[in-house]
């Protein structure tokens, strides 16, 4: 090469001597050089030809890094080269900047979640589950890097992640220094057709939402001639095009005309074929696995998606949207829409099926609003609130969409016709439903709601979950009117409860004609209550006769629950007869029955095999029970023996009683092998109890290095535990050491215990943080102790944020002691409005105490309290609104 003449300038001539010198003494060929260099063959050898033309700053920086040449010097000959000829200057290289120096939002990467912050303060991103397509952007990326430009386009859906693969492929390229291009100003079309042309190597040319390239109808076309042209140009290359298209745009570009026909689309069609990858709706079944390890890892955002991914796995659609969704949410651009969405959430919160009848929502929307809000309704303000929650956002979703349900998959029944609403019905976006679970939990829904509810419902397991609902906010009177509602269209459950309630008021017939109701629509359970009911008042003439009726609808239990009244009468025989058509059934329970019996009797060998035929079908305590009679006859070998296949079986208690036999017969060796083995199996609680009994035999040190056993196998208790156990025995001196090890081990009940003592010792300064740090593990009695700090200092406000950390924790006992706490200092009316948040969170205790006493609550709420928390006026219960004609309040 160096006898050729030289054609070059000097500077140019010196920059092609040392790279070729370095080339020989790296002992490289032009081809392992290329390939090393991550560009072709055909760029190195004009890179080394004084005829090849001047090479580019990519080219330069790329073999001085192979070569370990100085790159500065290089560049610098490479720029003086450039004047001397006239060429491109050295820094110019082409559009796009470093990928590194890129943020994946800027480049059209959907933020997922509602908003969470990541290391860098940036918008986070879940980790990436890689999928099928992603090989194929693996592929194209290896090419490029290896020299060889190429084009790779995504085909899927909305918010599938088409863009955050690209964004993932392009990772391994930024650390060879590569550029990215993205394309969009002024508009996407125009940018790309004014600079392809500019684009030089180690460049990828990003083409997210391809079809505002390809598919401008005046220059896609001639984007596709370029893009083409930048691909075979081998002195720009290599380069890497990446794109994604939806299906739709896909399918126009790449279909062949009609015959005769124009063919707007021949060189995008061209330019695809071959290259396109299809992106997958939902996540397969590895996909899933992977991210559900993620979400095990810590990672939130996939942790929050999985729990909404009962669509088959839509989980980059459910990040995709959340943000839009929630915005939409939050600010409507009509308050009536947010109305809907707040009533629809309540009903999905309080156990309404998915899908949501118009009429319904409706009219449950309207005490959402205010008066002003509601004063000001168009006419048509229904449509009007609709058509805005069904515009969609990412992911096809929309925040209240109308739905299909599907047709009915049972056998028809009387009740069928029933199950389905009447007229159109919507199904609320699971993000906004879990979004409603969290932030409306403390809520009440108004009364409109509870209308609504009653009269556009109809299926019978929304109406009965909604009365338990009511039931929980003591809203009674709405309670037994769904219950009713819910009875009348079938719901077993609600048909047995009100039968409970009529026999418990007295009204046997009642109960007695609704348990029959139940019955008929298939279970029995409900006359083995009845008959148990009478049993206890007394009545074993009728009792037996409704355990007869249950056994002759099929009730084995109610033949077990006869003969064991036989037993209680006397009647043995008559039992044993019953015990054996009931244990002949597979009721395993009269096989212990029967047993029982020959103990009784004397009948040791008879009872053995009754509780070994128990043992065959699976009863793990016939076992136990055989093992205990062993052990009380004196044959500890034959007890063991059971304890042991009782364990096998999965008993924990014939495992401890085995340990137990050992430990107490002297061999130490045998019962810690037994707790090891119970430990290996997941049973850590043997490891705990062996080192108790080691504590109460004295052995201190034996016990200890027990309990840690314990929680080397994940039973953090055990050192908590057994430091109770010593600090009982000894006191806190002798205790202390294993608190400190059960809360480094995140024992949060040891870090209290260490809180407590330390206020003790030194007082609450001493002992706040410990405090602040059990709870923030989640320890109410922290969190109490840290309310009852700042209420005794008159910070309030501070005090109720606390409290309401703890009803967050699931805990509504801080309201109601945070009410307690307003009342002792005169504020009532702050102490009824906690007393009142706290009923609404479940806890029923809050309702007695806006009485002085239980007495006086049953004086003035004997009938509940209506939705927006007043005493209900007197109403009738056990009447059935529909064969009465009674109206439940607010009804029309």
């Amino acid at each position: 090469m160096l006898d050729e003449p030289d054609h070059c300038s000097p500077a140019h001539a010196e920059l092609r001597r040392r790279l070729d010198e370095g080339r020989a003494r790296a002992r490289l060929d032009q081809t392992q050089l290329a390939r090393k260099a991550g560009v072709g063959r055909t760029t190195v050898s004009k890179a080394l030809s004084s005829r090849g033309g001047l090479p580019s700053v990519e080219t330069v920086t790329a073999l001085a890094d192979v070569l370990k040449l100085p790159m500065g010097e290089l560049l610098e000959l490479r720029r003086t080269a450039a004047e001397e000829t006239g060429a491109a200057p050295a820094d110019v290289s082409g559009p796009g900047r470093a990928i590194g120096q890129w943020e994946p939002h800027e480049l059209e990467v959907h933020p997922a979640g509602s908003g969470e912050t990541g290391a860098d303060g940036g918008r986070a991103l879940p980790k990436y589950v890689a999928r099928e397509h992603d090989a194929v952007l693996a592929d194209a990326v290896a090419a490029a890097a290896a020299g060889h430009s190429g084009i790779a386009v995504l085909v899927g859906t909305s918010s599938t992640g088409k863009t955050r693969a690209c964004w993932e492929a392009v990772q391994p390229l930024a650390e060879k220094g590569w550029r990215l291009w993205h394309p969009f100003d002024p508009t996407r079309a125009e940018a790309a057709l004014g600079d392809l042309h500019r684009v030089g190597p180690r460049t990828v040319v990003w083409l997210n939402e391809a079809q505002h390239y390809l598919g401008d109808r005046k220059f896609g076309e001639r984007i596709a001639a370029a893009v083409h042209q930048l691909l075979i140009d081998e002195q720009r290359g290599p380069v890497l095009v990446l794109g994604t298209l939806w299906p739709e745009y896909a399918h126009d570009y790449t279909a062949l005309p009609e015959p005769g026909g124009g063919d707007p689309y021949s060189r995008v069609r061209e330019l695809l074929a071959g290259h396109t990858a299809s992106v997958p709706d939902t996540f397969d079944t590895k996909a899933l696995a992977e991210a559900k390890a993620f979400a095990e890892r810590g990672d939130a955002l996939l942790a929050d998606a999985l729990t909404r991914s009962r669509d088959g796995g839509r989980i980059t659609q459910d990040l995709a949207g959340a943000p839009e969704l929630l915005r939409r949410y939050e600010q409507p651009r009509k308050p009536a829409a947010r109305a809907l969405l707040e009533a629809a959430m309540d009903a999905r919160r309080l156990g309404v099926g998915l899908h949501l009848p118009q009429a319904f929502l409706a009219a449950a929307a309207c005490d959402y609003l205010s008066d002003d809000d509601y004063d000001q309704l168009s006419d048509d303000w229904v449509e009007q609130a609709y058509a805005e929650l069904a515009e969609r956002v990412h992911g096809k979703q929309a925040p209240l969409r109308h739905t299909t349900p599907r047709p009915p998959r049972c056998s028809p029944t009387p009740t069928t016709s029933m199950l389905a609403p009447k007229g159109p019905v919507f199904r609320l976006a699971d993000y906004l439903e879990q979004h409603g679970r969290t932030t409306r939990r403390h809520l009440c829904p108004p009364a409109s709601f509870w209308n609504a509810a009653h009269a556009h419902l109809t299926h019978p397991d929304d109406l009965n979950n909604l009365a338990e609902a009511a039931e929980d906010r003591h809203r009674l009177q709405w309670s037994h009117h769904l219950r009713q509602r819910a009875a009348d269209h079938g719901n077993t459950d609600a048909l047995y409860l009100l039968a409970r309630m009529r026999e418990g008021a007295g009204d046997r017939e009642g109960a007695e004609a609704l348990a029959w109701q139940v019955v008929d629509h298939g279970s029995n359970d409900v006359l083995d209550l009845l008959a148990l009911m009478r049993e206890m008042a007394g009545d074993r003439e009728g009792a037996e006769a409704l355990y007869r009726q249950a056994a002759d609808h099929g009730s084995i239990d109610a033949l077990y629950l006869l003969a064991a009244l036989r037993v209680r009468a006397g009647d043995r025989e008559g039992a044993e007869a019953l015990a054996w058509q009931a244990a002949d059934h597979g009721n395993t329970n009269a096989l212990y029955l029967l047993a029982e019996m020959r103990v009784e009797a004397g009948d040791r060998e008879g009872a053995e095999a009754l509780y070994r035929q128990a043992a065959d079908r699976g009863g793990t305590n016939a076992l136990y029970r055989l093992a205990e009679m062993r052990e009380g006859a004196g044959d500890r070998e034959g007890a063991e023996d059971l304890y042991r296949q009782a364990a096998d079986h999965g008993s924990i208690h014939a495992l401890n009683l085995l340990i137990e036999m050992r430990e107490r017969a002297g061999d130490q060796e045998g019962a810690e092998t037994l707790a090891r083995q119970a430990a290996d199996h997941g049973n850590t609680r043997a490891l705990y109890l062996l080192a108790l009994w080691r504590e109460r035999a004295g052995n201190r040190e034996g016990a200890e290095a027990l309990a840690r056993q314990a929680a080397d196998h994940g039973s953090i208790d055990a050192l908590y535990r057994l430091a109770v156990f010593r600090e009982e025995a000894w006191g806190w001196e002798g205790a202390e050491a294993l608190y400190r090890q059960a809360a480094d081990h995140g024992n949060t009940d040891a870090l209290y215990r260490l809180a407590v003592f330390r206020e003790e010792a030194w007082g609450w300064e001493g002992a706040e943080a410990l405090y602040r740090q059990a709870a923030d593990h989640g320890s109410i009695d922290a969190l109490y102790r840290l309310i009852g700090m700042r209420e005794r200092a008159g910070d309030r406000e501070g005090a109720e944020v606390l409290a309401w950390q703890a009803a967050d924790h699931g805990d509504t006992r801080a309201l109601y002691l945070l009410a307690e706490m307003r009342e002792k200092a005169g504020d009532r009316e702050g102490a009824e409005a906690l007393y009142r948040q706290a009923a609404d969170h479940g806890e029923t205790n809050a309702l007695y105490h806006l009485a002085e006493r239980p007495i006086r609550f049953h004086r003035l709420w004997p009938h509940g309290l209506d939705p927006d928390g007043t005493p209900t006026s007197p109403w009738q219960p056990f009447v059935s609104v529909e064969r009465s004609g009674h109206v439940p309040p607010g009804t029309s």
